[in-house]
């Protein structure tokens, strides 16, 4: 008797044992790994030479920075250049990336990992375009990774600075990996893939504002770097506050943007009736902006108009030598290219109309009351005396006894 229960309980075990492993089979069946192994590169051998277009998606929001020749534009700011270094950036960031760990992960658990196309999820697709405009690579990116975070299996509650991230490679769900870069600069905002390179005023010497508003422009100038601002068009009654014009040395000398307009519409903008801004410059250069009004973040449209004008020849010095003839021609033919150059490069922004913050011009932005002296302020009432200008009492006498 004892013998038959041995035997059952052996051939219960194996049927329980075999049940099991099929179960482990069937679990491993739903479960997905990476074809790639640690270390390995992300984009498998890609020729990030061939890359002539860079396609992200997140939700209904596309970006696309394609290459037009040997430059790299937006096309959702109307084909306006890309940063290169920003491109170049991304594109030496994309080459070196290699997976720290494959990702082991069932298909429902995908979701948790935002590993959602970004039709129907938080996924965010990045595609690698070659010049058929046909995807070279075709990446997924999910949910960030942060040191101290949870395993891959369980990622909520990632606390801490982001250190990585989950991508699916190729849209194949047998391709997850964690990476060691978070990607954050994989983002559908155009405005940070612009070329933010924009013209600099140099050397100002006369300023005109025109405003709207009337007798609220003004008209400044100086005869040279060195010299005091003199206001042109002062009334016989106005005086020109020198401690608030020595702004006026550095006059946009560093400006930028934040984004380009699409499709302006002058009456919207305020570029019907703009503020204008004239400014000259020792060097010839003539700068004319058209300044709309402030936008919802305090960001002003500008238009921007660059001219020149300077002799194209070298007047000569009287009773120069030869020797000094030459290397002061060479000295302004060298001068005239490199002002020819900088009106060819700044030329090119008349073609755009820009948001700039209100500190990048805030200098014409004031108006005349705001050049002239503060009124003085008055001296507080002294003790006994009365604010209000009428004779102060004496204090009355307490009465004897109190």
């Amino acid at each position: 008797m004892k013998g038959k229960q041995l035997l059952i309980l052996i051939v219960t075990a194996a049927i329980l044992g075999g049940a099991g492993l099929m179960l482990t089979r069937q679990d491993a069946s739903r479960m997905t790994s990476s074809k790639l192994g640690m270390g390995k590169p992300v984009l498998g051998g890609l020729d990030i030479n061939s890359v002539a277009g860079i396609r992200i998606q997140t939700g209904t929001n596309q970006l696309n920075v394609v290459r037009d020749g040997e430059t790299w534009v937006v096309r959702e700011r109307s084909s306006y250049p890309a940063g290169f270094g920003v491109v170049s950036d991304f594109l030496r960031k994309l080459d070196g990336l290699k997976v720290t760990r494959p990702v082991e992960v069932g298909p429902s658990r995908l979701p948790a990992l935002d590993l959602v196309s970004p039709a129907q999820g938080a996924g965010t697709q990045l595609e690698l375009l070659g010049s058929d405009g046909k995807a070279l690579r075709n990446l997924l990116l999910g949910k960030t990774h942060s040191r101290g975070g949870d395993e891959p299996a369980s990622p909520y509650g990632d606390g801490g600075m982001a250190n990585g991230r989950y991508v699916q490679l190729e849209a194949d769900p047998k391709q997850v990996v964690l990476v060691s870069d978070p990607l954050s600069t994989a983002n559908t905002r155009a405005e940070d893939w612009l070329d933010k390179t924009f013209f600099k005023v140099e050397l100002p010497r006369r300023v005109e504002i025109t405003r709207p508003e009337e007798a609220t422009g003004f008209v400044l100038s100086r005869t040279n770097e060195f010299s005091e601002w003199v206001w042109e068009d002062a009334g016989a009654d106005e005086k020109l506050d020198a401690s608030k014009t020595s702004l006026f040395g550095s006059l946009l000398s560093a400006p930028t943007f934040t984004d380009v307009v699409i499709d302006p519409d002058d009456a919207v903008l305020g570029l019907d009736k703009p503020t204008v801004a004239r400014i000259q410059t020792t060097t010839g250069f003539l700068y004319e902006l058209r300044i709309g009004q402030p936008q919802g973040n305090e960001d002003y449209p500008v238009r921007i108009q660059v001219s020149g004008d300077w002799p194209k020849e070298r007047a000569p010095v009287a009773d120069e030598k030869p020797e000094d003839k030459e290397r002061l021609d060479k000295e302004f033919q060298t001068g005239l290219a490199a002002k020819e150059e900088k009106l060819r490069s700044e030329g090119k922004y008349g073609r755009w109309t820009y948001l700039v913050s209100r500190w990048s011009i805030e200098p014409v932005l004031k108006t005349r009351k705001d050049l002239v002296p503060a009124p003085p302020a008055e001296a507080p009432a002294g003790p006994g005396e009365n604010p209000f200008g009428a004779p102060s009492l004496a204090p009355l006498p307490f009465p004897p006894g109190q």
